[in-house]
This record gives C-alpha cells, sequence and structure tokens, in this order.
C-alpha cells in the first residue's frame, strides 16, 4: 500500500510541495521580506497620519474665519416674519460658526456621518489590507513568467503534478503572504490609534481572514491567466500598472463610494475590492451588520469560484512546455 502512495501521490502533496517552494523564495530574499514588512509601516506612518481629514472639521481649522454679511428674505428667518429682507450681520455668523466647529463631537459626527467611522485613519488603516491584498496578488502572476524563463515551468510539467495544482499554489501563496500582511497592518494600526467598534471580537480576525483568501483566491487566478501564456515579464508588468489604479481608485479603499461621481460608483459597486474592504471595516472597526456581511462575502465567494475555474480551465488549455 505504501508503495502504491509512492507512485501516486496525493494531490494536496503536490499542492503544498508547489506552494512551499515558493515561500521558501520569499524568506529567503531578505529584501523582498523586509520589504513586505516595510511597506505597510510606511503607508500606516505616514500616509496614515498625514491625510487627518477629520482636523478639516475641528476648531482650530475655523478659529480665523470671517463670515460676510448674509441678507436674506424675511420669510425664511424665524418669527417675526416680515415681508422685505432681513440682513445678519457678519459678527453674528462667525461666532455661531466658531461655536459650531468649537464643540468636541462636531468632527467625529461628520466623519462619522460620511465614513462610517469616527476618524479617518481607522477608515484607511483597514482600506490599506485590500491595498496590500490587490499587490500581491497581481504580482503572483509574475513568478509564473519566470518560472516558465528559468525552465522550471517544464520540469513540474513533466511530473504527474496537474496544472490546476501548478495555478492554485500560486494562490495559496499569494494568499498566505496577504494574510501576514494583514496581520501586520491590522497591529501596527492598534499601536497607531485604531478605534475598533463595540460590537468587534477578536474572533471576527478569522473572518477577515476568510474574506481575504476568497479575494487572493479570484483576483490572483486573473492574473494568471493573463501570465500562463506570456514569456515576457515587461508584458506582465504593463498589465499590473494598467489595472491596479483602476482597482484601488474606484474602490472604497481611500473614499466611501457614495461621494464619488455616478459612472465611479457604477464601476466600484461591481469591484470585488470594494467588498473585501467593506467586509473588513463592518468586521473590525463599523458597527457589525450580519446581513452586510453576507452580502460581501457572498460576492466574494461567488467572484472566487467563478475566476478561479476560469484560471484552472485556461491552464489545462495553455499552460504547456
Amino acid at each position: 500500500m505504501s508503495k502504491l502512495n509512492e507512485h501516486h501521490p496525493s494531490k494536496f502533496h503536490g499542492i503544498w510541495a508547489l506552494t512551499k517552494r515558493e515561500l521558501k523564495k520569499w524568506l529567503k530574499e531578505p529584501i523582498i521580506l523586509l520589504m513586505a514588512i516595510l511597506q505597510p509601516v510606511l503607508w500606516m506612518g505616514l500616509f496614515g497620519k498625514a491625510m487627518n481629514i477629520g482636523n478639516m472639521f475641528s476648531s482650530g481649522s475655523f478659529s480665523n474665519i470671517s463670515i460676510p454679511n448674509i441678507t436674506l428674505p424675511g420669510y425664511l428667518v424665524s418669527p417675526p416674519y416680515t415681508s422685505g429682507n432681513i440682513t445678519i450681520p457678519s459678527a453674528i455668523l462667525t461666532q455661531g460658526f466658531q461655536q459650531m466647529f468649537a464643540d468636541p463631537n462636531f468632527a467625529p459626527n461628520v466623519m462619522r456621518n460620511i465614513f462610517g467611522v469616527g476618524d479617518y485613519f481607522s477608515y484607511m488603516s483597514v482600506g490599506m489590507i485590500s491595498f496590500i491584498v490587490m499587490f500581491t496578488t497581481m504580482f503572483s502572476g509574475m513568478s509564473i513568467v519566470w518560472d516558465r524563463r528559468l525552465g522550471f515551468l517544464n520540469k513540474v510539467l513533466s511530473t504527474p503534478v496537474s496544472r490546476g495544482a501548478i495555478i492554485f499554489s500560486k494562490v495559496l501563496n499569494a494568499s498566505l503572504r496577504s494574510m501576514f500582511q494583514a496581520t501586520i497592518i491590522l497591529a501596527l494600526a492598534v499601536l497607531f490609534g485604531l478605534q475598533v467598534s463595540s460590537t468587534f471580537s477578536p474572533i471576527y480576525i478569522l473572518a477577515v481572514y476568510a474574506a481575504i483568501f476568497l479575494l487572493c483566491l479570484g483576483l490572483s487566478s486573473v492574473f494568471l491567466a493573463v501570465a500562463l501564456r506570456s514569456t515576457k515579464w515587461e508584458t506582465q508588468m504593463a498589465i499590473v500598472n494598467l489595472i491596479n489604479l483602476p482597482l484601488m481608485f474606484a474602490s472604497n479603499t481611500f473614499f466611501p463610494i457614495s461621494q464619488m461621481p455616478s459612472w465611479i460608483q457604477a464601476i466600484a459597486q461591481v469591484n470585488p475590492i470594494s467588498y473585501l474592504t467593506d467586509a473588513i471595516r463592518r468586521l473590525t472597526v463599523m458597527e457589525f451588520n450580519a446581513s452586510a456581511v453576507m452580502f460581501d462575502f457572498t460576492f466574494l465567494g461567488i467572484f472566487a469560484v467563478v475566476f478561479s475555474f476560469i484560471g484552472i480551465a485556461l491552464s489545462w488549455r495553455y499552460l504547456t512546455k
């Protein structure tokens, strides 16, 4: 029985062997590993703290505000109503606005109405997870181009390992790397001042990992399918550079979809990055909404199944020596 298993190894054995090779390549490159750790640090520490949108609505931003006199029709002003125009002095308007912005709850309330959280850093730091996942999966297709050029792909295709296992090993590698970086981002975000919601539970981290895996499964399959017939890394880089900005900015990674122009909203509503970001935010920094989270996971699940099937089907047809 053992001899039979030696000649007919499990399919999972081939997947794990190829995945372990990819992870070893990553871990043995100290520069790449260091960049994987430093990139979230730089984005969280520099971009996250520099974009202090909540400070725009604080009292300090309006300490020197000066509003001119405003003339309004009498029927728009509180009783007694008059038929003529009423001029509201500049001093009264300026004082009223300064008192409004001096309220310590004003800025958090504005941020909560626009972004759904009390501060922009919490909103953006969670979006950084989607940002890192997107770039990690995009470059997963690059490895198959190098494997082809270095001759390793020909050796693997000569073994009993299925073509689907080759694709899935790349997907699994991207998923594990993304989860590792997501863990770093969340840990740093807490140190930098991330404000989790009152409904947050540590068990939700497992759901965050599940959402990341679903996006990696679908998105990696897309870029691997594009790279199956490519022999030049320049071609893959051109495709990555063409797609990364629309995927990132036509989503809710850095800004709410509701505040975007209508034509961008149409793109963002079918962008899988938006659903990953929304799911993670509702699990961590926003009030938990079971129906909304289930909808996000349903979309990500359908996206993962459809595009992974397409990627595996194309690998059987086009993944050749």
